[in-house]
Order: C-alpha cells, then structure tokens, then sequence
C-alpha cells in the first residue's frame, strides 16, 4: 500500500543545497537514498538563503500547511543557526536566546499539529570567531531537543573536523561546499533521517 509520505525541509541556504553543482544538497540526497531503499516520499525543499531562525519560526506554518493535507503522513527538518550568529554592526543577528526560544517555539508548534520533526545543527563554515557562536547554538539545541524528546542530529563539531567539508568551504565562497561536502552532510544525518521515518 501506498504511504503518502510528505516531508518538508525548511532553513537556510544549507538547506537549499547552496553551492552544490548537482543541485542536490543534503536535502536531495536523503531523498534519492529513501527512494534506493524502497521508501518514495514527496520531499519539499524550503531552504532561503540568508534566513535566521526568526524568519523560517515565521514561515514555517503557511508554507507547510497545503503541502501537508488530510490524511498525509507529513514530516517536518528543520536547520537554521548559521545566519543568526552572523554578525552585524558587531552583533548577532539573532541573539542566542532568542535563537534558542525560536528553536524551542517551532518544536511547540510542530507539536500541537501533530508533526513530527527532526533537527539537524548549524554547519560550520570559514570563520572560526563565526564557528565558535554557532557551536554555542548547538550547545543549547541540543539540550532543548533532548528536553522535548526530538530527535537532533549534531554535526557541527563532525564538519568542523572534516577536511573536505572545511576543504570545500574554503575553496567555495567561504560557508557553503560542493557536491563532496555535501555528501559528507548527508551521511551524518542518514542514519537518524532513516530511524526516524521508520518511526
């Protein structure tokens, strides 16, 4: 029988799969492995580049709802962080409390409309400064996931020591891989992405 599987991914440009030249991301590539192992799914790819967790907190909802309809087994991913402790005019856009309370408000969300969700952390990118504020938000995303039960996939610290990942970044425009780091993304979150949809 036919399960009408739908999963929304909705964050930045990590999401979106920027830089990757086969267009896939990590995104496309969980998708491609579900289908090679007998698991078809609709997957929506609601990556913005630039966005905070404020933006996507804000979205999130109106660009879910007509992709889930009645009867749909839907799924949320959701990653963000990165542009958050992107520094403007020397602050963060997103102080790290209110990144954490955004965090904490979509998982609420998610929650009372019955959708089960999966996080993913913030990559690093070439900036160690940048990095060090980004591993704070991990820090406090993954005590709020395990507080609520949810699922969280840490790889921030795993891409930080990754010669492609960081290799590709620097090659690349300084935050974003290619098709390699990419790679190395999605096989971090596959085992958790495949365990999770079996639930």
């Amino acid at each position: 029988m036919w399960n009408d599987l739908r999963v929304c991914f909705i964050g930045d440009s990590f999401v979106a799969g920027v830089g990757d030249p086969q267009c896939l991301g990590w995104v496309g590539r969980l998708a491609a492995g579900s289908y090679a192992i007998g698991q078809p799914l609709t997957a929506y790819n609601l990556g913005v580049r630039m966005q905070t967790s404020t933006e996507i907190l804000g979205r999130w909802q109106a660009e879910c709802a007509p992709r889930f309809p009645n009867g749909s087994d839907a799924r949320l991913v959701v990653s963000f962080g990165v542009n958050d402790t992107t520094l403007i005019d020397g602050r963060p856009r997103v102080a790290a409390q209110q990144s954490a309370a955004n965090l904490s408000e979509l998982l609420a969300q998610s929650s009372e409309r019955g959708v089960p969700i999966l996080v993913v952390a913030p990559p690093p990118i070439d900036d160690a400064e940048q990095n060090a504020r980004t591993a704070g938000l991990d820090g406090h995303f993954a005590d709020i996931c395990a507080t609520a039960a949810i699922p969280y996939v840490r790889v921030h610290q795993p891409l930080r020591d990754s010669a492609v990942w960081m290799g590709e970044v620097r090659a690349g425009d300084g935050a974003h891989p290619g098709a390699a780091g990419y790679d190395e993304l999605a096989a971090l979150i596959r085992p958790h992405w495949r365990e999770w949809l079996a639930r």
